[in-house]
């Protein structure tokens, strides 16, 4: 029996703008077929952490799986940098299913502002002053006054980003939980921040806000001067990256909480 090879997928190929990146774009064009960004089965993304959420949230709507190659300093979400081989490892890759985060702010003004995000909604003092929140979990307040230099709630995806450096829990992409951690907590000062069910509704409330100013910022969409904030996650929204066999999320997720 005559097996026929699956056909390739039509790729397109994006990159950030540091030079290495920019390199590698004229390359791997030159090497294999593309297409336009708009018509591709799969997206290869070349650059750092940052250029892979970038390249996500362009997709949004689309969600055309990504597979990144690193171009760039950190890499956590990225695949090693290879020419060769490339339709092979893209037809081997392990695919990764991440939800994003719903932001809903408003601001002193009355004005509403919305925006997604794929790592983490964080709440951060605009002044001097910390800043002071009341948080809501499910219409239920649940910390009263928290005085910090912010707060954030993490996806699983972002747990090893922001959150990880704030001291927040790192979470498996199957756990279907949410970390929501402070920055530099004051009062409560020994408050570490809590694990919530991933359905769980949590509302900010920003006290003092014209004395104690604060913006709220999804990924890299911030709003400045807000007094409320509400954030859950989409479920409806399917964001697929891609990995090596042997290099998957999981697996960097459970690596991470074994180095130094």
């Amino acid at each position: 029996m005559t097996v026929t090879p699956s056909p390739a997928p039509r790729l397109a190929f994006v990159a950030s703008e540091r030079p290495e990146a920019q390199a590698a774009l004229v390359r791997l064009r030159d090497r294999y077929a593309y297409v336009p960004e708009t018509e591709a089965e799969v997206i290869v993304a070349l650059g750092g952490d940052g250029f892979m959420l970038e390249t996500l949230h362009v997709n949004l709507a689309r969600g055309t799986p990504v597979y990144g190659m690193n171009r760039g300093s950190v890499g956590f979400l990225m695949n090693d940098y290879d020419e060769d081989d490339l339709l092979p490892r893209l037809a081997a890759a392990d695919r990764t299913v991440i939800h994003p985060l719903q932001m809903d702010a408003w601001t002193e003004s009355g004005a509403t502002h919305s925006g997604l995000a794929i790592n983490e909604v964080s709440l951060l003092r605009q002044t001097r002053q910390s800043a002071k929140l009341r948080i809501r979990v499910d219409g239920r307040v649940r910390m009263e006054e928290l005085s910090c230099d912010g707060c954030l709630i993490a996806t699983p995806a972002g747990s090893t980003a922001y959150n990880l450096s704030a001291h927040g829990p790192i979470i498996p992409l199957d756990a279907r939980i949410l970390a929501l951690t402070p920055i530099s907590a004051f009062r409560p000062r020994r408050w570490r921040g809590a694990l919530l069910p991933h359905e769980a509704q949590v509302s900010f409330e920003v006290l003092e806000a014209d004395k104690r100013p604060v913006s709220a910022t999804a990924d890299s969409f911030e709003v400045r001067r807000v007094r409320r904030v509400d954030v859950c996650e989409r479920r409806d929204i399917n964001l697929t990256m891609m990995f090596d066999p042997g290099r998957s999320f999981e697996e960097r997720v459970l690596a991470e909480q074994f180095t130094g």
